[in-house]
């Protein structure tokens, strides 16, 4: 664990039955740093945002690794335990805004219960705090916004209080599991800087889970770009952005939008079935580059910026747009 870490993942393994769908998750998260983390539906995203909230319904289980908060091991803590740390310490932000909140209850209540629960207040001072919050993420008149039901709130105005609900409590480690997904293009970037300005102010550690790399590359510090379970490239933003060297990250920015582009470019295939994994590079079957020694998982490695690939020299040299196509031909 990093000295200055307040959040320390290491070597996780989740499985589900005897199907392991976390491989050997591991980072750091500092005190006020967002990790981005990228990568298709169902390479492990959200699964590492349940473990960390000891949300993973049976029979997920974890069976390897350690989970730290600030030096406390959260991994097969007591239930009973864990309730004390979810809201208070460690929030979850979930993707959709519209099933988040009870239909059945008004927002500012909702807020209302977590000053209730964690410090123990009275409703009515409860209430006055829930005020201050929607008033803090920019809820338009507050007071009378904190009376409506969910029905009575646009998109926007939804995610707004379960981002006021996350924060209320200012908890050291926010998990935003696609937050913006529900949203139109400017409300996404809307969303997307209030998290920022609320991250700093309150020095949250904040886990920014996405499929999009391009969505959050902006309100990142680090990315890490995870396929089939495991982490395979991470850095700066900067680093992984500019200087790409997996293969699959690479795949994932030249699918992007950019001036002058004529077409997309797809990634061929499908992602793996877990449980079909023997031993091999997981991205292999998809990957242009694929060669004999593809058939053994490269390890996660580099100092600062690492990556899981035998070429990622040579990915890394290309220059950022340019096809893996071109090193197919210059190795051929």
């Amino acid at each position: 664990m990093n000295a200055m870490s307040l959040l320390s993942v290491n070597d996780l393994h989740v499985a589900f039955g005897e199907t392991e769908v976390l491989r050997g998750v591991s980072f750091d998260l500092a005190p006020g740093e967002t990790l981005g983390v990228v990568g298709e539906s169902g390479c492990g995203k959200s699964m590492t945002g349940f473990a960390i909230m000891g949300m993973l319904q049976r029979p997920g289980r974890v069976t390897q690794g350690s989970i730290k908060l600030e030096g406390r091991e959260l991994a097969g803590l007591p239930e009973r335990e864990y309730r004390q740390i979810r809201g208070q310490e460690i929030a979850l932000v979930m993707q959709d805004p519209f099933t988040s909140l009870n239909p059945m209850m008004r927002v500012g209540d909702q807020i209302a219960e977590s000053y209730r629960l964690h410090q123990g207040l009275s409703m009515a001072e409860a209430r006055v705090k829930a005020v201050e919050m929607l008033d803090k993420v920019g809820v338009p008149s507050p007071e009378e916004s904190a009376r409506k039901y969910p029905h009575q709130m646009s998109g926007g105005q939804k995610q707004r209080v379960v981002i006021a609900m996350a924060f209320a409590c200012s908890p050291k480690v926010l998990i935003a599991d696609e937050p913006t997904t529900a949203l139109d293009v400017t409300l996404q970037a809307q969303i997307l800087r209030l998290l920022r300005e609320l991250q700093e102010k309150e020095g949250t550690g904040v886990i920014l889970i996405s499929h999009d790399i391009g969505a959050i590359a902006s309100v990142s510090h680090r990315i890490a770009v995870f396929y089939a379970g495991k982490i395979v490239e991470t850095g700066t933003s900067e680093q992984v952005l500019r200087s790409p060297a997996h293969p699959y990250t690479r795949s994932l920015l030249n699918s992007l939008p950019r001036a002058g582009q004529d077409r997309l470019e797809s990634i061929a295939g499908s992602p793996p079935d877990f449980a079909q994994l023997r031993g091999e590079c997981a991205f292999a079957d998809r990957c242009v580059l694929r060669q004999a020694q593809c058939d053994v998982e490269p390890n996660l490695i580099g100092e600062g910026h690492k990556v899981a690939c035998f070429r990622s020299k040579e990915v890394q040299a290309l220059p950022v747009g340019q096809s893996l196509d071109s090193l197919v031909t210059t190795s051929s």
